[in-house]
């Protein structure tokens, strides 16, 4: 497939590599334009693009921007066909992102998302953390092999945004459509939990919306008073300990 990716960090540049080692054609698009990234692209196999490139004459387009800036990339998406899969990979953290009124009110992050772009997307990619991404893919099959939740309204964008998952070796599961997507948000169990696909399955059913933005913010806190460097270990235990059904 033609690929476009609107963000070169973690999750982006990621998802790129994988992508590209297993065949597909990517565009890499930066913040700071195509020669900010020509290196990262080029080592990876990936072709160094403007943003406003990188969603033209493509079949999906992976968004990987913070939260905050989705409304910024909006007017890249009007002339991009109906038939684009757009897959969302944003979190909303208000430390970061300041606040949002209407997401702090309930309304799902990738709702929210869709609105600013006046196109549907699909939630993946998003609960994961990026070391995760990077280092502990499995061929299908594996035991234990760690799930990623996939949510959207399209189920043809659903199944192709669950196949790029499978390709970056997780186990791809269905999260139901966007309305249901706050269940992988930050905060809840399936968030950066490391899950298995049965124990992923039962986090997300057991999510409670009403907790989910309060234990976020326990998270965040707790890591921006750190004063020594977070393990991935550590960070997985805590958001286990803190998003835990009770």
């Amino acid at each position: 497939m033609n690929i476009g990716i609107i963000g070169a960090g973690n999750i982006g540049g990621t998802i790129a590599k994988k992508l590209v080692a297993a065949g597909h054609s990517v565009k890499l698009a930066g913040s700071k334009g195509p020669d900010a990234v020509r290196d990262q692209a080029e080592k990876i196999g990936a072709v160094p693009a403007t943003a406003r490139d990188a969603v033209k004459g493509v079949e999906v387009i992976v968004l990987s921007i913070p939260f905050a800036k989705i409304p910024d990339v909006a007017e890249l998406f009007a002339d991009v066909p109906a038939d684009v899969t757009i897959i969302d990979t944003s979190n909303y953290y208000p430390q970061r992102d300041g606040q949002i009124a209407e997401v702090n009110e309930g309304k799902p992050e990738s709702i929210w998302v869709s609105e600013q772009l006046g196109r549907p997307v699909i939630k993946a990619f998003n609960a994961v953390l990026a070391y995760t991404l990077g280092q502990s893919g499995a061929t299908k099959g594996t035991a234990g092999r760690i799930a990623i939740p996939v949510a959207g309204d399209d189920q043809r964008g659903k199944s192709v945004a669950q196949g790029i998952v499978e390709t970056a070796g997780f186990d791809a599961l269905d999260a139901g459509d966007l309305a249901d997507s706050w269940r992988q948000q930050p905060g809840s169990p399936a968030y950066c939990t490391e899950l298995s696909a049965p124990d992923l399955r039962h986090a997300l059913a057991s999510a409670d919306q009403n907790r989910s933005a309060r234990d976020r913010d326990r998270v965040m806190n707790g890591f921006m008073r750190s004063v020594e460097p977070i393990s991935h270990e550590a960070i997985v235990a805590r958001n286990r300990e803190v998003t835990a059904p009770r």
